[in-house]
């Protein structure tokens, strides 16, 4: 068996070598889409698309049954139409039957084939194998059972009512792959993607360089009946460091640069978040609400004494002014997140006043605390990596205004997840963006079944009525009804100060002058299957 995948390894090998060499170089440079990416991508399989990173270049190779557009609702992608059972339960897909995968040799002789209901069967089963580990096996946690009736005919059977169900189905978790190519490779799968989306896989240098080329059969049009995509490739750099990437930009080297970093904000924008006039005849800038909560968690069952009183986690809440903060340290981008946990941009979002800045209150409860407890020299650490520093030590200043001693731990992003994860750090900055556009996405990882390291909550906040309220809002098919039980949700975490919500963030795009179509959405997706550039 060894010798005989050595054996088509090589012939495939030799194929491709071929291929590439004989390749004409027809197309037009100017029509090559460039960004960088400066955190590493580990991987382009969907099954492990858990970070927006990879989730951006596997959207450009792969397509799921349904589709988000701009304004977060569901339309048609593989699938063409669907039906839902009135008691929510079951889900029939229909699908197109004009999807391929792109070409690959182990197709056989025409060197693709199309989509059939057999591939999502497969796709699924696949997400949830062990064998497999993917971080997206959570997806299908609501579903008892799922199969191909016939070739253009996928049913989904959930185990009770899920209202976000199709919207849960867009993720890239849920993408189809075939299952040929995927035996084929076993785990370098991930560096030899097929697909069925608008650009295939060409060339992957490790940290180095990544490029895709048009899919000439992909099967969506625009409302012209244009062929998409319009353009020829994508080529992703991976320069580490931010500043970097900025010079980049402005010598016009790569076309896209999405968010602001400390390093050049001030050389973009205005104190109040609007684009300098220096760059307004070279550059476009694009903002929308983005289903984003930057918090400070607190671990509910940390060793630090302190972190255990309402009193000191509502102190810190009250401690600082988040429109400050945001003014001088973000120049305008994002909103104070003085509302709750469910950021701006959602349905749910409670207009509702909660942690304002009120700093003569903060004393006071330290002071109770001191009182209460006899220990006159309260400390706190917030534990962050370095690109919040700067958020952390306005926070530090701010609170220790009242009495509370704040220490500060700075350490790579990395070392933050894991520490995270296992319970090993008693204030922790965060952020938590939105999978799938409803605010069950943001509640569920309070719920006591999901405490860390087996589940996101990373605080251990545990609450009888708070679980009661999910377990009865994930079975409640009337939106305006759930919208409520979720905000009573929200407002039982704010009154417990398990996380001190710092801002609600915002979508920020730079690009060149000459792309357009780009767009942006509240979950920040990338989708480049109508990006036009002119030259």
């Amino acid at each position: 068996m060894v010798l005989k995948n050595r054996f088509w390894l090589l012939v495939i090998g030799c194929c491709l070598l071929v291929s590439c060499k004989n390749e004409p170089h027809n197309y037009d440079e100017s029509q090559v889409f460039r960004y960088n990416e400066h955190a590493n991508i580990t991987t382009l399989d969907p099954a492990f698309a858990k970070d927006l990173r990879t989730i951006w270049v596997t959207n450009q190779l792969f397509n799921s049954l349904v589709q988000l557009d701009e304004k977060l609702e569901v339309q048609p992608d593989i699938a063409h139409s669907w039906t839902i059972s009135e008691d929510g339960k079951i889900y029939t897909f229909y699908l197109k039957n004009n999807v391929k995968f792109h070409k690959h040799i182990l197709f056989g002789k025409d060197s693709t084939r199309n989509v059939v209901a057999k591939d999502f069967e497969y796709s699924f089963n696949r997400l949830l194998d062990p064998k497999v580990a993917s971080p997206g096996k959570w997806v299908l946690e609501f579903v008892a059972h799922f199969e191909a009736t016939n070739d253009t005919t996928f049913v989904v059977e959930l185990k009770q009512p899920f209202p976000p169900f199709l919207s849960l189905m867009s993720m890239k978790y849920c993408s189809v792959v075939p299952k040929e190519v995927v035996d084929f490779y076993g785990t370098d799968f991930r560096s030899n993607p097929i697909g069925t989306g608008p650009f295939q896989f060409k060339l992957w240098v490790e940290n180095t360089k990544l490029v895709f080329r048009k899919n000439n059969m992909y099967f969506e049009k625009d409302t012209n009946g244009n062929q998409l995509p319009y353009l020829e490739a994508v080529a992703i750099t991976f320069l580490p460091d931010k500043q970097s990437e900025f010079l980049q930009f402005i010598q016009g080297n790569i076309d896209f640069m999405s968010s602001i970093d400390a390093s050049y904000k001030d050389d973009l924008l205005t104190t109040d978040g609007k684009l300098k006039a220096n760059h307004t005849n070279k550059i476009d800038m694009l903002t929308s609400p983005y289903l984003n909560t930057e918090y400070l968690g607190v671990y509910l069952d940390a060793t630090e004494q302190e972190v255990h009183s309402l009193k000191i986690r509502q102190a810190v809440n009250y401690g600082f002014d988040r429109k400050k903060m945001i003014l001088y340290l973000r120049n305008g981008i994002g909103t104070p997140a003085v509302n709750g946990f469910i950021p701006k941009g959602l349905p749910s979002f409670n207009n509702m006043e909660g942690y304002t800045y009120q700093p003569k209150k903060a004393k006071e409860l330290v002071q109770a605390y001191i009182a209460e407890t006899g220990n006159t020299s309260p400390s706190i650490t917030i534990s962050t990596n370095s690109q919040y520093l700067d958020l952390c030590e306005y926070i530090q200043r701010e609170v220790q205004k009242t009495g509370l001693q704040v220490n500060i731990d700075v350490m790579p992003p990395s070392t933050l997840r894991q520490t995270k994860v296992n319970g090993q750090l008693s204030i922790f900055r965060g952020s938590w963006v939105a999978d799938y556009p409803d605010a069950e996405n943001y509640l569920f990882i309070f719920h006591s079944k999901n405490f860390s390291p087996h589940g996101p909550n990373y605080t251990h906040y545990s609450n009888k009525k708070f679980d009661d309220l999910y377990e009865t809002a994930i079975k409640t098919t009337n939106d305006l009804k759930r919208r409520v039980l979720y905000q009573k949700m929200d407002s039982l975490v704010m009154a417990s100060a398990a996380v001190i919500p710092l801002y609600y963030d915002e979508v920020v795009r730079f690009t060149q002058k000459n792309v357009s179509g780009l767009g942006i959405n509240p979950i920040n997706h990338l989708d480049l299957k109508r990006v036009k550039k002119s030259k």
